[in-house]
């Protein structure tokens, strides 16, 4: 029998002994007394033996072992494990107990921590309405002034402005990506919302692209200290003398995450560092570099969006650092005549052969994304395409 039911019992039959004693005593309402609570322990250990022993076998809620049985635990653990725990239910094993466990499923969709970054936000951009355009610039030249003429001289003639057209043409980029009905339906998580962000973050991609190919085009600058010069040498001579005043007020350095560590270690003779943060509270992440007599705006990008390129020669690892000097806005242009716009559609017919997929038949949702833009580079005289090579790891 159960420890508590025992217990019961117990009291239960102490107080029939008392009933008896006081009513031989002739006392007669004390026997009553005790005769109530008599009664009212008997009910209670009624309502507890139902719940807690109903088969009367006390099998149900054993008790709890005392702590000299100890001993006796630890000597069938060794047995048990001499066996190879054979006989015992675990959760590990399914058949064994594992079925029962609850298993820890989050059906809502994380996302790793990523280092986003648009290069539109660097560039200028411009909506058009129509497929093509040209924009005309008069071309950069130095004006040499009037020549002296006499009295009653003839004046000669000088030349004019010239003018440089830029074209642009748009093209259409565009994807789609095909999901069933039952995950749209079935998914605790928001389905349709991810796949419209993951077509949001291709636009941010395909526009990264375009921008970073519209830079290439620039042949790209050694800027990597020699014997004998400063770190920022050659740095300096491009804004001071290659960019010059025309972009003095406007330059800035873009670079990624190797290229931020790279400056992040170069000090001065005094040995404080040349990458400071920037006074301006309204942005407490950007920094500036000390070049000189000047303090110039440094803009990282990661490296998933603005690579370092790799080389492997004899045996040896270099990595070329991408560092872009100057005003990126007066560099090139995004041509935007259409923003992404995302459609939807459960019975549209997409593909070609065996790779073409019917939404109605098949039962599935497309998602398209498309757009039309064109890059064009304006003025190639506004940037400095450059890069810092460094030994690799």
């Amino acid at each position: 029998m159960n420890r508590k039911l025992r217990e019961l019992l117990d009291e239960i039959n102490g107080l029939k002994t008392q009933v008896i004693n006081l009513t031989e005593q002739g006392k007669i309402e004390e026997a009553k007394q005790v005769k109530q609570e008599l009664q009212d322990k008997q009910a209670a250990f009624d309502l507890m033996k139902d719940v807690m022993d109903p088969n009367g076998d006390g099998t149900v809620e054993p008790e709890a072992k005392p702590v000299e049985d100890k001993r006796d635990a630890i000597h069938e653990f060794a047995q048990a494990a001499r066996r190879g725990f054979r006989n015992m239910n675990n959760e590990g094993t399914p058949a064994d107990g594992g079925y029962t466990v609850p298993e820890d499923i989050q059906t809502r969709i994380n996302k790793f921590r990523e280092a986003n970054f648009s290069l539109q936000s660097l560039v200028s951009t411009e909506s058009v309405g129509t497929m093509s355009g040209r924009r005309t610039y008069q071309t950069r030249s130095n004006h040499t002034g009037f020549a002296k003429v006499a009295e009653a001289g003839k004046i000669g003639a000088k030349n004019g402005p010239t003018f440089t057209p830029v074209n642009y043409t748009i093209e259409k980029y565009a994807g789609y990506l095909p999901v069933t009905n039952e995950l749209l339906e079935d998914s605790d998580a928001n389905i349709s919302q991810v796949l419209i962000e993951w077509l949001g973050e291709e636009d941010v991609a395909t526009r990264n692209a375009l921008v970073l190919a519209a830079i290439a085009t620039k042949t790209a600058v050694d800027l990597t200290p020699v014997t004998g010069e400063g770190a920022l040498d050659k740095i300096k001579k491009a804004l001071n003398v290659t960019l010059g005043q025309a972009f003095a007020s406007t330059s800035v350095i873009v670079t990624n995450d190797d290229g931020l560590n790279y400056l992040d270690t170069l000090r001065d003779q005094n040995g404080r560092y040349l990458l400071q943060p920037d006074i301006n509270p309204d942005n407490p992440f950007s920094m500036t570099l000390a070049i000189g007599a000047r303090r110039v705006p440094v803009t990282v990008v990661p490296n998933g969006v603005m690579a370092t390129t790799t080389n492997q020669s004899d045996n040896q690892t270099s990595n070329q650092i991408p560092f872009v000097i100057g005003d990126l806005k007066e560099y090139c242009r995004i041509f935007d005549r259409k923003q992404l716009t995302i459609s939807v559609s459960d019975v549209a017919a997409v593909g070609t052969g065996a790779a073409a997929i019917n939404a109605f038949e098949e039962d599935l949702t497309i998602f398209r994304g498309i757009e039309r833009l064109d890059v064009e580079v304006i003025d190639s005289a506004a940037i400095v395409n450059g890069y810092i090579t460094v030994s690799g790891n």
